[in-house]
């Protein structure tokens, strides 16, 4: 059964506990990414930014580094196999080492199911299940002590083509064992805020996960209650 994961924040807890640790993040100049890249970053973590978009990467790196916190890009696009493992191995050139990555499997649909087209769906696949696959696959073959932590389709997406994609997931991390993989899986109850301190529940779960203690983890599949996104009365949006 999926277990919820809801920590409990303590401002500063977590400083300089991922120090020495490199780890990537997928999606990292935006959503759920960046947010969880900053999180990382303060736990003095160096931070992969890895995106399709080379601006807001270096944006995003820029941001890391003036806050404090050590991070670069690469432009990857981590549907491609390839281009992951181009990435990966920039990565060890730079650092000579991979502890972990925190890939972003969260794309999220437009259509309703019976209007999606094969287009949308191959584009989910591809995005969600093929690159998780891919990952994985590159990081047993080549860095077997790598932990991937994923972030699964949200909990609020109700169409029907949600569930294969999270069935699917599920399956690869609990079964990941059998190939000697720490795979864990994050589902949360929402899509992002865009607010750093609305989606710390998130973060605060990938930062449990990736401490130096808690490497026996692997397997887990974790629902992660989210606060909601307060409405923006009328007056607050548009004062007289």
């Amino acid at each position: 059964m999926t277990q919820p994961f809801n920590p409990t924040p303590r401002p500063g807890h977590l400083s300089e506990v991922l120090a020495g640790q490199v780890i990537a993040v997928t999606g990292a100049d935006q959503g759920y990414g960046r947010t969880i890249s900053a999180a990382l970053a303060s736990a003095g973590a160096s931070v992969v930014l890895i995106g399709a978009n080379s601006e807001t990467l270096a944006t995003a790196a820029s941001h890391l580094e003036h806050t404090g916190g050590h991070a670069i890009p690469i432009k990857a696009d981590v549907g491609v196999p390839l281009d992951w493992l181009s990435a990966q191995n920039r990565i060890l050139e730079i650092f000579g080492a991979l502890h972990g990555i925190v890939h972003l499997a969260d794309k999220r649909s437009h259509s309703e199911f019976t209007s999606l087209s094969e287009n949308e769906w191959m584009d989910l696949f591809n995005c969600n299940l093929k690159s998780t696959v891919g990952i994985a696959q590159i990081v047993r073959r080549r860095l077997p002590g790598t932990w991937l932590t994923i972030i699964g389709p949200h909990l609020d997406e109700r169409g029907l083509q949600a569930h294969p994609q999270r069935g699917a997931l599920r399956g690869l991390v609990e079964q990941a064992h059998t190939e000697d993989l720490r795979l864990n899986l994050l589902l949360p109850s929402r899509a992002s805020s865009s607010d750093d301190t609305l989606d710390a529940p998130l973060s605060n779960a990938v930062l449990a996960l990736a401490a130096p203690g808690m490497t026996h983890l692997r397997g887990n599949v974790m629902d992660v209650p989210m606060p909601p996104i307060p409405k923006i009365r009328a007056l607050d949006a548009y004062p007289l």
